[in-house]
């Protein structure tokens, strides 16, 4: 098999493709959502069932867009273009980009949050002040205007600068700096945390198994965490993979990335919950645990003012890795379906979703009573991308991999052709033929309202 064509950049290194890829996957989920949710959905008893998941049917759906991306060599929309010429399946394509459009907006306008903690961490700004102040505090900078805009464009400038700068000088170059950053920050958190008196009670939180806890809600919900941790079926993969070398392994680097995402949300949970309950404070979920419930703790710990900062710089970097991802997506399109320099495709994407992202970002201030479908501009962006866009971009990936392209070009494309062994084919298209679609089907009725547990 050849290798990519000349005229197109690409990942230099293994290590590279699983930084990138590992990086588009790690975001603000795994770090605040993921530790909560496994927690109240019964510890390790979740955190079982999510692995279950993950190995089922998350590896097999990153496997089935890995294939179509490296396969076609082309972004989103013009990899389905290309593999089924004259066909509507295209449209899968193009609804990625569309996702892709709204979480950006959303995504990092949350992002700029992380920024203004970082700041706050620096001027010491969570010290002395009570929970209450804090949380008013948080309320006071998102109920604002100018601070929350001026985070957001920022964080979308340091993406759309990594971006400009190509795939291999730009997006390989940075996340193989900022993900070894992100794992020694992590760790350094852990330590802290779990050698806090006390600690040994959010250990038991995260881990000890309480299967009382388990029903079919549950169960939903891991699978859904298995789905959405991944960055599945937002056009994130099929692009990054288009930038894969032809000897590389993908199965090896599905698993790797799929390894890479669980680890950093059990560390993250090991560096949130011993510290919480040591504090013997009650773990709020999202927003409220990291903005609100974590400053107090770190401002009543020893060596607070470090840990603060460590964290928050943490939050940035985890979520700079995604909206990279995110970003290249639309650039990508832009490039090769409307023949843009990289330059101007990154100018016209980051204006673009911009003005979506300043009309997220006043949906907590300005714009707040302004609503669609009895959504706030944030909450649609939210609600259309994860409980329609991406549920459907990922049934319809598996569909047209197991049924459109078939067995003999997958083997093509996971063998390389011929040359590995790839024995878990056989498995991989049992999978995404019938197990994989109902179970996203369900992931997608819950997420709409049409079946509820």
């Amino acid at each position: 098999m050849a290798d990519l064509p000349s005229n197109r950049d690409s990942f230099g290194s293994k290590f590279g493709v699983i930084a990138a890829t590992a990086g588009s996957a790690i975001g603000l989920g795994n770090i605040w959502r993921f530790p909560y949710v496994a927690g109240e959905n019964g510890g390790a008893a979740f955190i079982i069932m999510y692995l279950g998941f993950i190995v089922a049917i998350g590896i097999p759906v990153m496997l089935s867009e890995f294939t179509i991306g490296r396969s076609a060599q082309k972004n989103a929309f013009g990899s389905f273009r290309k593999l089924a010429p004259r066909r509507p399946w295209y449209l899968i394509g193009l609804m990625g980009v569309v996702a892709a459009f709204m979480i950006l907006a959303f995504y990092t306008a949350v992002a700029g949050w992380t920024l203004e903690y970082i700041y706050q961490s620096v001027i010491n700004g969570f010290a002395s002040k009570s929970p209450e102040q804090l949380s008013g505090m948080y309320d006071s900078f998102i109920g604002g205007t100018w601070r929350p805009l001026l985070w957001f464009f920022v964080f979308m400038g340091l993406t759309a600068a990594i971006i400009m700068a190509g795939v291999q000088k730009g997006i390989e170059k940075y996340t193989k700096i900022l993900m070894p950053v992100l794992l020694i920050l992590l760790l350094a958190l852990v330590i802290r945390s779990v050698t806090l008196p006390g600690a040994e009670k959010g250990i038991a939180f995260l881990f000890q198994p309480d299967f009382s806890k388990i029903t079919p809600s549950t169960v939903l919900e891991a699978l859904g965490q298995a789905f959405f941790s991944l960055s599945i079926g937002m056009g994130t993969l099929i692009t990054y993979s288009s930038y894969i070398q032809k000897n590389d392994n993908l199965g090896t680097t599905a698993f790797s990335v799929a390894f890479a995402d669980t680890f950093i949300a059990i560390m993250a949970g090991l560096a949130i919950f011993p510290a919480v309950f040591a504090f013997g404070i009650e773990p709020g979920s999202g927003e409220g645990l990291v903005y609100i419930t974590l400053p107090n703790i770190f401002q009543q710990m020893p060596g607070g003012y470090f840990f603060s900062l460590m964290f928050f710089v943490l939050l940035g970097v985890a979520a700079l890795t995604s909206t990279i991802s995110v970003l290249e997506v639309i650039v990508a399109f832009f490039v090769e379906e409307l023949n843009l320099k990289r330059k101007a495709a990154t100018w016209l994407a980051t204006s673009s979703v911009s003005v979506l992202g300043i009309m997220c970002v006043l949906s907590s201030s300005s714009m707040s009573d302004f609503t669609i479908f009895g959504f706030t501009v944030f909450g649609l962006m939210d609600f259309a991308s994860a409980n329609i866009l991406l549920p459907l971009g990922g049934l319809f990936i598996v569909l047209f991999v197991a049924w459109f392209l078939g067995r003999d070009k997958v083997k093509i494309e996971l063998s390389n052709n011929g040359s590995l062994k790839a024995g878990y084919i056989p498995l991989f298209m049992f999978i995404i033929k019938f197990i994989a679609p109902l179970a996203i089907a369900f992931i997608f009725l819950q997420g709409v309202g049409l079946i509820n547990f």
